[in-house]
């Protein structure tokens, strides 16, 4: 039997303020809103991959009991080009920084920062080359 083809990849975040979420997203990496109703927003990157990412009312008919619950065990993990421009936007936005820009040993640079939902979210950028 074949296997499935991937249409769409999103990812929902439950939240029980979905326009502080929004704001949120919408603010540090530039992303823009393509679905918005009472209990549930898609936010998608202005440029670059197709991700949707979804913010659902934690008291949505539909969202999962399993996922109504706070995060924990997992992270959301964002590649942008300059991980210090998002961090001076979240600074800026009064933003829960978890850990500063940090140069990781297989060369990326990295911060974690919380979400208004309580998400950890980790943005990323490739390490600059060093010239000699």
């Amino acid at each position: 039997m074949p296997a499935s083809t991937v249409r769409r990849t999103m990812y929902n975040i439950v939240a029980d303020d979905l326009p502080a979420v929004r704001d949120f997203y919408a603010t540090l990496l530039d992303m823009e809103v393509i679905y918005e109703a009472e209990w549930y927003t898609v936010l998608v990157p202005r440029e670059g991959p197709r991700l949707e990412l979804g913010i659902i009312a934690r008291n949505s008919d539909v969202t999962p009991p399993a996922a109504a619950r706070p995060p924990g065990g997992g992270y959301l993990t964002l590649i942008v080009d300059e991980v210090l421009v998002a961090f001076e936007q979240a600074k800026a936005m009064g933003a829960e920084i978890i850990e500063p820009p940090t140069d990781l040993f297989y060369g990326q640079r990295r911060m974690l920062l919380r979400d208004p939902a309580g998400t950890v979210v980790d943005i990323s950028s490739p390490v600059p080359m060093m010239t000699a």
